[in-house]
This record gives structure tokens, C-alpha cells and sequence, in this order.
């Protein structure tokens, strides 16, 4: 019944089965009524069919377990509706779907080297697993590690390490502690909600990041037209840190998590599984082409050097593509803030790439021949991540054409009282970020809304020293952002990270949902809520990072319990 009801979600099979019943006037007039809302939604005044093709992808994620092909119908849903909705558009929707659409989506400059990157970074890591640094990484990591507990604090310490990008961090730490966290039977689930949960919240705090060009040029273009703000936008997102609730009591979680060895819900069935030696859904596929050579010697140097190469590389492409766009006494967050993280990370990982095959053709572990086969398998272990990025950036791209935001924005951020504007734009970026599958997007669409309706609800509302609600409320687009992220099974960052540790990506979904919304509801209980009413941020933060204690250890259970 479950995939029934997913189809009848589909305008295309309405029209379709309208047409073998010999309904012509009757599917005449659903086109007419499609085509005009469509048009409508397109021309600024989004509607309920805006919100179609991400259900659609939802739907058919959750019935099939098939993600991809979700996501393509979701992009075929949303391509017959932009193509204006008719018999005909059904079959021209599928072609615009990949010729326009996903197309498209390689097409832009960003994504296409988040791509590249991406394909870099497997093929090192197919280099330096065949090399045999990997396994020496390994041998070292678990002599250290060599408890479920250790293994969990380790993936976290090296997530909190590479703060400055989240796909970087994500890439790079998932594939790394893989193999740790398979000999400590620590479920893939695991590992994937620990990188996840770790990469996107550090990010979004660092004061130096690659986040924080983006946010800083969104907080200035809202706040340009407020002459009553006569903050920069680097101060007005500084004080919006102290409300950053989410990030924070994310990361106290995963803390909390890692170190009483307790687990909740699909996430503790997945660790007992674990623990048991029943394999996860989705085990990685080992290749000949990257298993360490058994004659050879297995020295850590050979990819803690290539990972080095890459970390020096990544910051100095940021330094040396945000000094050319900041200009001359530019200071060194307004140089990070402005580089080109996509250009950087292309450098980086193309540095990491070469660094690990003249390590290995220096010390004749590897022949030329042996490398390039190397690295061709690791990049092909990325394939399944790359195709399911390009849906999901096309899903994105269909979804800013409908307005999807746009709509979301117009039905949940009605006019309310100002002090619950914080809790209110929190749950809308949540819920937008989920349904479109993007974090920044979010961010850029709802930014620009946001601080002109809380400057101008507090004014009408005659709010005094209301700035508290200006910076919980910026604060609460970023997070809310990042919560919708976590929660969304189409979110380029939940995608990398099942890739990146080998998870079944639905699994991934399923287990690091309840954490996501566990932490969300606290941010809102003890944080945006109080705060928003005029409470200290600081207890605020104090009581959140207790009650997600308390919650731990009064729901959670060790593994180990029965």
C-alpha cells in the first residue's frame, strides 16, 4: 500500500491514467489547473505543487530504498511541471530531467568541482590504502582505540580537527577511521551519524571557516538596508554564535554519546547488531586494486604525509583565493571568508593524489601501473556518491524554480509574537533545509527574509533592546539549516557521509533522524524559547547541555545491556 499511495503523488500518472479512460475534458482541465498554478509559483506566488517534487523523492526514498531512483523521479516530477504540465509534458519532463536538469547541475562551476574533488580524494584514498598507509594508520589508531569508546571519541577529536570544511572533514574522517571502527564493530550507522554530526556544526561555528563567506554576505546584504544596524556583519553574526544552540548541543551530544557508550532508538538496534558481527547493510566492497601489498611494510607515514599534503593545501587555497578576492589589507577571516573553497579543495585533493604516488613509487611499493589502478578503484568507490549529488543538486536546482522556499516561508512565517520569531524561523529553516536537501541554500533564501521581519516585528511590537532576538534569530536560520540537513535524506552532506564510511544511505537516514530531532527539540526547549523571552544565553546553554546528558543516560543503553 505504501508505494500505491507514493504514485498517487504523481500529476504524471494522473494525466496518464485520466487519458486511457478516455478522459480528454477531464485531464484538460486538471493541465489547465496545473499549468496555472505552476505558473503562478514560477512567477513568485509559489502554491502546494511547488512542494511536489521533493514528496515525491520522500516518498518513493523511503517505500523503495532506492534513492536514486527517487531522486530522478522527484527531478522528472519537477521538470514536467516546469515544462507545463500536459500528456506530452510527461514524456518531455523525463528528458528535460537529465538533459536540462542534472545536466545542469554538473554544469555549474561549484558543483563540477566538488565532483572532481570528490573523484581526487577516493583515488588517494585508493592510493594510500594500496600502498599500505592506511592498514599502518589502522594498526596505530587501534593501538590507541582499541575500545568502542576510543574508537568513537578518535572519529570525533579528527572532526573537530578539520573545522574549516565540512566536505573536506566529512570525506576525509569517514574514510580514514572506516576500517578502525569496522575491527571495533562499531556499525557504519555510527560511524556515519559521528561524522555527520561532527562536520557541518564545527563548520558553522569556526570563526575561520569556509562557511563564513557566505554567511557574513548574507548578514550584510540584510542588515544593509536597516540603518538602525550600525553593526558590521561580522559582529552581528559573532553575537549570533552565543544562540547557536543546535551546533553546539550537537556536538555535546555526540560527546555524551562517545564517551557512556549508550545508544537509543534504530541507532542502538545498529550498535548491537554490530556488536554481534552481523554486517551492515551496505559493506564495503574490497578491491584488490587498493588492499595493501603483503610483502610490503604498512608505514603510516604513507598517508598521514598525503593527508597532510592535502590539509596544507586546502588552507593554503583558501588563503591564496580569498587574498585575491579580499584585496589588501584584508584581514585573515575576511580572506578565508572570500575564497573559493570548491577552486581550494580541487588543489587540495589533487595535491594529496600526487604527494601519495611519489611516496609510492619513491619507495617502490607500488608500480606506476599499480598507482594509476589504485587510484582509478577509489575513485570508483565514489561513483554511487557522485550520481546521487547530481540528482540531489538537480532536485535543488527544480525546487528554486517552483519557489519551494519561497512557499515554505509564506505558510510558516505568518506574523506572530516577536519573541517567538527565533523559534518560529529555527523550525522553518529546519523544515526548508529538509525538504530541499540544501543547508546554504536555505540559508541564502532565508536570511534576507528573516532579519527585516524580526527588525520590523520588535519595532511594531515596541520591543525594547530587542538585538538579543535579532542575533537568536540569524542564529537560527544557520542552525535550523543545519538540523534540516541532518534530517534530510537528499542533503549533500548526509550523502557524502554514507559514502564516505560505506553506510546504506537510508540507514544513515533512519538512525541519525531521531538524534537530530532529540537535539532540535532541546535547542528549542532551553534555548531559543527562554532566550527569545529574555533569558541569559548562557544558562540557556548551560541547561541544554544537561538535559542532553540527562536524556543519554535515561534513554540511552550500553551495548553491552540487555
Amino acid at each position: 500500500m505504501t508505494a500505491f499511495h507514493a504514485a498517487r503523488g504523481f500529476a504524471p500518472v494522473i494525466g496518464v491514467t485520466l487519458a486511457l479512460l478516455g478522459a480528454g475534458d477531464a485531464w484538460g482541465s486538471v493541465s489547465s489547473d496545473l499549468s496555472d498554478t505552476v505558473a503562478a509559483s514560477r512567477s513568485g506566488n509559489p502554491g502546494w505543487l511547488s512542494v511536489l517534487p521533493t514528496l515525491v523523492a520522500l516518498v518513493l526514498a523511503a517505500a523503495l530504498r532506492q534513492v536514486i531512483l527517487a531522486l530522478f523521479a522527484g527531478v522528472w516530477v519537477g521538470a514536467f511541471l516546469i515544462a507545463g504540465p500536459s500528456a506530452s509534458g510527461i514524456f518531455q519532463g523525463m528528458l528535460d530531467a537529465a538533459s536540462e536538469h542534472a545536466v545542469g547541475a554538473v554544469a555549474d562551476a561549484g558543483h563540477a568541482a566538488l565532483v572532481v574533488s570528490t573523484l581526487m580524494l577516493g583515488g588517494m584514498v585508493g592510493v594510500v590504502s594500496r600502498n599500505g598507509g592506511v592498514h599502518g594508520i589502522v594498526q596505530r589508531v587501534t593501538a590507541w582505540a582499541n575500545t568502542v569508546r576510543r574508537g568513537q571519541l578518535a572519529t570525533f577529536a579528527m572532526g573537530i580537527a578539520l573545522f574549516f570544511d565540512d566536505y573536506a572533514n566529512t570525506l576525509v574522517v569517514g574514510k580514514t577511521m572506516r576500517p578502525v571502527a569496522d575491527a571495533l564493530r562499531i556499525s557504519r550507522a555510527k560511524l556515519a551519524w559521528l561524522v555527520d554530526s561532527t562536520a557541518a556544526p564545527v563548520a558553522t561555528l569556526a570563526l575561520i571557516s569556509t562557511w563564513i563567506g557566505l554567511q557574513l554576505g548574507l548578514i550584510d546584504a540584510a542588515i544593509r538596508d536597516i540603518p538602525e544596524i550600525d553593526a558590521s556583519a561580522y559582529g552581528v553574526f559573532l553575537n549570533s554564535l552565543a544562540y547557536n544552540f543546535y551546533p553546539v548541543l550537537t556536538l555535546c551530544f555526540v560527546a555524551s554519546i562517545a564517551i557512556t557508550g549508550r545508544d537509543f532508538g534504530p541507532m542502538r538496534t545498529a550498535e548491537l547488531a554490530a556488536a554481534h558481527g552481523v554486517a551492515s547493510a551496505q559493506a564495503v566492497v574490497h578491491d584488490p586494486d587498493t588492499e595493501p601489498k603483503p610483502d610490503k611494510p604498512a608505514r603510516p607515514l604513507n598517508a598521514y604525509v598525503p593527508f597532510a599534503a592535502l590539509l596544507a593545501a586546502m588552507l593554503g587555497g583558501l588563503y591564496a583565493t580569498g587574498a585575491a578576492k579580499a584585496g589588501s589589507g584584508a584581514g585573515l577571516a575576511e580572506i578565508i571568508g572570500a575564497a573559493d573553497v570548491y577552486t581550494a579543495l580541487v588543489w587540495a585533493t589533487l595535491s594529496g593524489v600526487v604527494t601519495a604516488g611519489i611516496l609510492s613509487l619513491g619507495q617502490r611499493i607500488l608500480s606506476l601501473g599499480e598507482t594509476l589502478d589504485a587510484w582509478f578503484a577509489g575513485a570508483r568507490s565514489m561513483l554511487y556518491a557522485v550520481v546521487v549529488l547530481v540528482l540531489a543538486w538537480a532536485l535543488s536546482g527544480v525546487n528554486s524554480e517552483l519557489n519551494t522556499a519561497e512557499f515554505l516561508a509564506s505558510r510558516l512565517g505568518d506574523a506572530l509574537d516577536a519573541r517567538l520569531l527565533p523559534t518560529v524561523v529555527f523550525a522553518l529553516a529546519a523544515v526548508t533545509a529538509f525538504a530541499t536537501g540544501t543547508s546554504w541554500g536555505t540559508m541564502g533564501i532565508l536570511t534576507p527574509l528573516v532579519v527585516p521581519l524580526v527588525w520590523t516585528s520588535t519595532s511594531l511590537q515596541g520591543l525594547a533592546d530587542a538585538d538579543h532576538l535579532l542575533y537568536a534569530s540569524v542564529s537560527a536560520v544557520l542552525a535550523g539549516a543545519v538540523m534540516g540537513d541532518h534530517a534530510s535524506p537528499i542533503s549533500d552532506t548526509t550523502i557524502l557521509s554514507s559514502a564516505a564510511t560505506s553506510c546504506d544511505h537510508l540507514e544513515h537516514v533512519h538512525t541519525q533522524l531521531p538524534y537530530a530531532l532529540t537535539v532540535g527539540g532541546i535547542s528549542i526547549v532551553t534555548g531559543l524559547i527562554p532566550t527569545g523571552f529574555g533569558l541569559p544565553w548562557w544558562i540557556c546553554l548551560i541547561a541544554g547541555a544537561a538535559c542532553v546528558s540527562v536524556i543519554v543516560r535515561w534513554l540511552g543503553k550500553s551495548r553491552t545491556a540487555e
